[in-house]
């Protein structure tokens, strides 16, 4: 029998963050996946999480993890499949260290992904975009900070944590003002930015003062700021300018909606889905791909270059047997009236 508490730890510490490269949020996510993991089987073996072996995690009991976040925790298909392939990582993880699981762990790596509904993304109109920057109160240091935490996530379509992770010295301002942004597998982009981004950025930054922090944006005790931190600003914010712009009440606003309205805002700009790819910092050009169906502007572009085929005319003519019959009583009335 394996222990695996040991091997989770290296898994955690020293495969994902230094020799995979993996950023902080990633291996967060794979934690709490594990947290899950390990509080199901010790509750359906009846042992402590700690005292779990590896041969205990066998395929069934995988899938019925599974089947359990959706069905007991209420978890979509997507939230199934990143736990997944957590789980998939740390046993291709595994196969070298401990080869007498192979074929327990080829069968675990055999559990196919679930299908997932493919939605539009949500996103927001230009009137609700500029009703939430113009929420905070630009005459205080919360609100002159808040403006510029919204319109640098909007203007750079930037993740949470790579707005969050920004430092001061990733912002430039002369001769063009630009942003360094740490991405999501290490990758780096660096972006210019609007004159009114910039102008706000040089209102912070003239306020900001020192701080025993390196990260651009801090709370109000003076530490980096988290991601729930800029959430609840979000939702305040969403809050107040739902007063002038109603329709936002009927919207869940999330950071990353920003994000998604910031990429449709720049594809109905250039029509170039690399450029959005670029300016996001995707890896892949088919993770942008989920911004044409949600454009109609680039299919209304496809509608009028297609010469639609010609239909041929002509009239309608009832075949309803009542209809038929009532005319024709009708013509045999008229007959009768007309002898």
């Amino acid at each position: 029998m394996t222990p695996i508490a040991s091997h989770i730890t290296a898994f955690l510490q020293q495969r994902l963050p230094v020799e995979r490269g993996a950023s902080d949020n990633t291996c967060e996510s794979y934690a709490y996946a594990f947290k899950l993991l390990f509080e199901y089987a010790g509750d359906c073996l009846k042992v402590a999480p700690s005292e779990l072996h590896l041969e205990q995690l066998d395929a069934p009991l995988i899938v019925n993890f599974l089947d359990h976040l959706e069905k007991t925790r209420g978890n979509g298909a997507s939230s199934r499949n990143i736990r997944l392939a957590a789980i998939k990582s740390f046993m291709h993880f595994m196969e070298y260290r401990v080869p007498t699981a192979l074929e327990q762990i080829s069968r675990i790596l055999a559990i196919p992904l679930k299908k997932a509904e493919t939605r539009l993304v949500k996103h927001l109109t230009v009137e609700e975009m500029q009703a939430i920057l113009n929420a905070p109160t630009p005459s205080t240091r919360e609100g002159i900070r808040d403006r510029a935490m919204l319109y640098l996530c909007f203007a750079g379509g930037l993740r949470v944590s790579e707005l969050i992770g920004l430092r001061i010295d990733d912002l430039t301002l002369q001769p063009h003002p630009s942003i360094l942004v740490h991405g999501k597998g290490r990758r780096q982009r660096c972006l210019p930015l609007w004159k009114e981004t910039a102008s706000v950025l040089r209102t912070w930054l003239s306020i900001r003062s020192l701080a025993s922090v390196p990260e651009l944006f801090f709370n109000a005790r003076g530490e980096p700021m988290t991601r729930s931190g800029f959430e609840y600003i979000l939702c305040k914010h969403v809050r107040t300018a739902a007063v002038s712009c109603p329709s936002l009440s009927k919207k869940h606003i999330s950071p990353h909606v920003l994000r998604h309205t910031c990429a449709l805002t720049v594809l109905q700009a250039t029509k170039d889905l690399r450029k959005v790819s670029l300016w996001l910092g995707h890896a892949n050009m088919q993770t942008t791909e989920i911004y044409t169906r949600a454009d109609p502007s680039i299919k209304l572009e496809a509608l009028e270059s297609v010469v639609p085929p010609k239909l041929r005319s002509g009239r309608f003519k009832a075949t309803d047997e009542l209809i038929a019959s009532l005319k024709a009583r009708s013509v045999m009335r008229s007959n009768k009236t007309s002898t």
